[in-house]
């Protein structure tokens, strides 16, 4: 029986990725052993996090880093920074920013549901620019006038969201917001791999940059890095840690919060809710440092030639096309249906059988599911394998039930 059997929980095998809401993926031995040697003991949480910075600063390029609970925290801490910076009295009033500079300007097409992190921390989101080319009206995108001539006296940052089709570039946004002396927050969450994204958007002139370090990282799910400015970074401390001391006794670490920088301690700020444990930090780092040097890479043929096998379990099977697909990480399965009503049903029963097997169904509504071979324990790959071949052919045998179409 596992541990979640126990507690009345059916796990499931994961092939949807490293969803959220399936709890991520899974951690590499070494990152679980370090967790589990660094909870026996306990530690002065600021000097981790000293630590924690100096590792995250020598492989993103950044002055200074930060982990947090996960990269939704990330961008909370990091708009606090820019509102806040070190002054107590405007840790201690955050998310109430009236008479306050709160406005941060981002590319209307960058407006996603993840940008509520911002907002959280009681800045207010000014959109600016439309996007011709995504609308199909025109040969424009947005232009670095339009972001200048959203600056104003309330602007306290200019935010940037990554994405492979992200335009126009970085360092439009950075030349404008820089000369305004204003810091760009780049949402680079789930830019990894490759590898080099780690330094990509500190190197294009980003004073803060947020990634999961739940996903292609390898950490734990509820951790996410924060990279950029030293300032920002002192500023994010100050708005995250627990902050229950008297200043004549705390020492700060001296490399990431050099004490004579303080005059009052922030009671507790916003971020205190976002607190991260010791565990969580550890496990963060030996995972960060293991996707540095190319560790996620180890098993790319394995699931590589696991997506194959998947795509000619499927080959000739009528009604269904699968196909696949390489990405930036491990390779993909598009599974399509001819009839679409059908997807919804192979999801349901692959999620319902037993083992559960939980498939990406983000373009259900198309008749299409997606196996990430990410998340897939190896050792449960043939029974992936057959167990979708096996349901898919049958559910696109079935009949149509009352109401479809």
């Amino acid at each position: 029986m596992s541990i979640y059997e126990r507690y009345g929980v059916k796990p499931v095998i994961n092939a949807a990725g490293t969803k959220t809401r399936l709890g991520g993926g899974s951690m590499a031995p070494e990152v679980l052993q370090a967790m589990i040697e660094a909870s026996q003991r306990s530690v002065d949480m600021a000097a981790l996090q000293a630590a924690a910075s100096r590792v995250i600063a020598r492989l993103t390029g950044a002055e200074a880093g930060y982990v947090t609970s996960g990269a939704a925290a990330a961008l909370t801490l990091g708009a606090a920074a820019c509102i806040t910076g070190s002054d107590p009295v405007k840790i201690d009033r955050l998310p109430h920013t009236d008479g306050m500079p709160n406005e941060i300007v981002l590319f209307r097409l960058h407006r996603n549901s993840y940008d509520h992190a911002w907002r959280a921390a009681g800045a207010r989101l000014v959109e600016v620019g439309v996007d011709d080319r995504v609308a199909r009206s025109g040969v424009r995108s947005i232009e670095p006038w339009e972001i200048e001539a959203a600056i104003g006296e309330r602007t306290i940052a200019v935010a940037y969201v990554a994405g492979a089709a992200a335009s126009p570039p970085l360092e439009d946004f950075v030349r404008v917001a820089h000369a305004h002396n204003l810091p760009v927050l780049v949402d680079a969450a789930g830019e990894l791999p490759p590898e080099e994204n780690l330094r990509r958007f500190i190197a294009a002139g980003a004073d803060l940059v947020a990634f999961s370090g739940g996903k292609a990282i390898g950490g734990p799910q509820a951790t996410g890095v924060l990279c950029g400015r030293r300032d920002l970074i002192q500023a994010v401390l100050l708005n995250h840690l627990d902050m229950d001391m008297d200043l004549a006794v705390w020492d700060p670490p001296e490399d990431l919060l050099p004490r004579n920088l303080l005059a009052a301690l922030p009671r507790h700020g916003i971020g205190r809710g976002f607190k991260v444990g010791k565990e969580e930090i550890i496990g963060l780092l030996v995972a960060l440092e293991r996707f540095a040097g190319g560790a996620w890479q180890d098993t790319l043929d394995a699931r590589r030639e696991l997506a194959n096998d998947i795509v000619q379990e499927l080959d000739g099977v009528e009604g269904v096309d699968a196909s696949l697909i390489e990405t930036a990480w491990y390779p993909r399965v598009s599974i399509r249906f001819t009839a679409a009503e059908a997807a919804e049903r192979a999801y349901r029963s692959l999620l319902d059988g037993d083992p559960g097997i939980a498939l990406d169904p983000s373009d259900v509504h198309t008749g299409s599911l997606m196996v990430n071979t990410g998340t897939i324990a190896l050792a449960d790959g043939s029974e992936v394998t057959s167990t979708v071949g096996a349901v898919c052919r049958r559910t696109a045998a079935a009949p149509l039930v009352d109401g479809e179409s």
